[in-house]
């Protein structure tokens, strides 16, 4: 890079730091914190759960995917797309007229306040953990184009997201996220995919150029394709940050609606990383580390000016999700942990306070996770196999299941997080029967607790669900 990349790329920086102090101002109470006051239309709603869906490892990733696997490294990213349609179509109307500000909240409702706790715990960790991975991926790119250390980039790259959100919450993380999602747009679709199309000579010349696998839609194979599902499209319905923006919406119409096209951006998004690391292909046929394609494909094909732009949509998106899952994560522990079970008095202004040192906490350890673990995917499929192996059943069979009971709800996230754990610890991190077996568990668990220990909270859990769908 030269001195107008690196200025783009400050200058950008500086713009984010600045929208955070702005969005501090306005962060006055514990819900504008959390949830930017609930108050979001319907584009600055979209924008924002677009930016936090596709992180580092949805660019990082799905390049990587597509240098090595061709079209079909698509699936990855499409998968968090049906995901988030899933949850516009079939869930915002149950969860949005809750009025709960987190998915363990509206848990304890359903159960009891021992499957609140639980699902906090179970929940804070996969935020945590998809935090780690953007923080990878911001150290990857400041790594590849600056030339700085790997655990220096991490180290400047999460500092910068973390200031910010500390200091303003949801309204900081949604000013910063409008801009990131506007220059992200802008840098994947009308400079990079276009550009990196036209230095190998145009879609014919990958076609002639490229073997026929690349242009085959499964050859990554259904196993790969089948874990996509379980780990992002189970994961996206019961995610904390993900409801977290749901709650943001000012109607359940906008939060469907921002939902259903998030969804749809994201299988272009999806599409458009992929042919870009199928060009990497032909530029850089025997590259050592296909993570490193798309930094290395923006140093290759950009004039000075335009790569600074790509580097700060890169940048967008990690930083985005990195932000979103920082604040989700804090959320969790600061609402749904310490308030209920030792700080249960404390003022407004003395939980925002909480929430900005949990913020911090968060955000320190998942900078520390990130210098150690150091791989965008593996960090992501940890997340996402807890996520859905141990939260998605209870969730969903809370919602349309009337006979689940509290202690049905508990010990079903108790138990199935147990097993994911330790098939992740046995199988490996990368093993998709960790999560069948999860979610196996999870329904026998509740299935059999329910009807060996009726619960005397049927009846309020029940009522819970009837009176969210009147109130809709």
């Amino acid at each position: 890079m030269n001195a107008l990349d690196t200025g783009v790329l400050l200058c950008y920086f500086l713009v984010l730091i600045v929208a955070g102090i702005l969005g501090a101002k306005r962060a006055k109470t514990a819900e504008d914190f959390a949830l930017a006051g609930r108050n979001l239309g319907l584009f600055v709603y979209l924008g924002c759960l677009s930016a936090v869906i596709l992180g580092g490892a949805s660019t990082i990733g799905t390049a990587k995917l597509g240098y090595q696997f061709g079209i079909s490294g698509m699936w990855f990213v499409f998968m968090i797309g049906l995901g988030i349609a899933v949850l516009g179509l079939f869930f915002t109307n149950q969860i949005y007229g809750a009025h709960v500000t987190t998915i363990s909240e509206l848990l304890g409702r359903r159960y009891n306040q021992k499957t609140r706790l639980i699902s906090a715990l179970v929940a804070a960790i996969y935020t945590l953990m998809v935090s780690v991975t953007q923080v990878i991926g911001m150290g990857t790119i400041i790594h590849a184009v600056l030339g700085w250390s790997m655990t220096v980039s991490m180290l400047v790259g999460g500092g910068i997201v973390l200031f910010y959100t500390i200091l303003g919450g949801m309204w900081s993380v949604t000013m910063t996220d409008i801009i990131q999602f506007i220059v992200m747009t802008v840098g994947i679709f009308f400079v990079m995919l276009p550009m990196s199309l036209s230095h190998v000579g145009g879609w014919t010349s990958l076609l002639e150029r490229l073997p026929a696998s690349h242009f085959d839609l499964t050859s990554m194979g259904w196993a790969n394709i089948f874990q996509y599902f379980l780990l992002y499209t189970l994961g996206m319905v019961v995610s904390q940050d993900i409801w977290q923006r749901v709650f943001t919406a000012r109607t359940p119409n906008i939060a469907r609606g921002g939902a259903i096209y998030a969804g749809l951006y994201s299988v272009a998004y999806a599409v458009a990383l992929s042919v870009i690391g199928m060009c990497g292909v032909i530029v850089f046929p025997n590259m050592n580390d296909p993570q490193n394609v798309f930094a290395n494909m923006s140093l290759e094909i950009l004039p000075h000016g335009l790569l600074g732009l790509i580097l700060a949509s890169v940048c967008s998106a990690l930083m985005s999700t990195a932000s979103g899952t920082l604040l989700a994560s804090s959320t969790l522990l600061s609402h749904d942990i310490l308030k209920q079970y030792w700080l249960k008095n404390m003022s407004d202004r003395q939980f925002v306070l909480l929430s900005r040192m949990m913020t911090l906490a968060v955000g320190i350890v998942a900078i520390i996770f990130a210098i150690w673990i150091q791989d965008v995917l593996v960090a992501l499929d940890v997340a996402y196999a807890i996520l859905s192996g141990a939260i998605f059943v209870p969730v969903v069979l809370g919602f349309f299941w009337k006979r689940a009971t509290a202690k049905a709800g508990f010990y079903s996230i108790v138990i199935s997080s147990v097993v994911v754990l330790a098939g992740l610890a046995v199988e490996g991190l990368s093993s998709t029967n960790p999560i069948m077996y999860g979610i196996g568990v999870s329904i026998v668990s509740i299935v059999v607790f329910s009807y060996l220990f009726p619960s005397s909270n049927l009846k309020e859990g029940n009522k819970m669900i009837e009176d969210q769908q009147h109130a809709l």
